[in-house]
């Protein structure tokens, strides 16, 4: 069983920077596409970065390109989400999600893969950007 635990959120104000953190465990394959998703209250959950752990393949919704970036540690296990120029509309609950096949099967001509094809979910981290 995948486990997956985020850190880093917190309060930054616009124009600033965090990184989050999704420690990974459990692992049964050896590789996964793991991505990023946000929520903000009331709206849909949104896919924002993804990389597929074999390649290190990377993929990025049009709202976040140029400013996060996402990484993997193969040797600590840890998926990181380097997000700069934060802008308050950023604010939102921040997710990692993992499942164990190429990223690229399951884009289906989309910038980012859907949420519903992730099987693995960490519990959040919420980010909160001031202007």
């Amino acid at each position: 069983q995948v486990q997956l635990v985020e850190s880093g959120g917190g309060s930054v104000q616009a124009g600033g920077s965090l990184r989050l953190s999704c420690a990974a465990s459990g692992y049964t394959s050896s590789s996964y596409c793991m991505g990023w998703f946000r929520q903000a209250p009331g709206k849909e959950r949104e896919g924002i970065a993804d990389i597929y752990t074999s390649d290190r393949s990377t993929y990025y919704a049009d709202s976040v390109k140029g400013r996060f970036t996402i990484s993997r540690d193969s040797a600590k296990n840890t998926l990181y989400l380097q997000m700069n120029s934060l802008k308050p509309e950023d604010t939102a609950m921040y997710y990692c999600a993992a499942e164990d096949i190429p990223c690229d099967v399951v884009l289906k001509g989309a910038r980012v893969v859907a949420a519903r094809e992730f099987g693995y979910w960490g519990q959040g981290t919420q980010v909160t950007v001031s202007s």
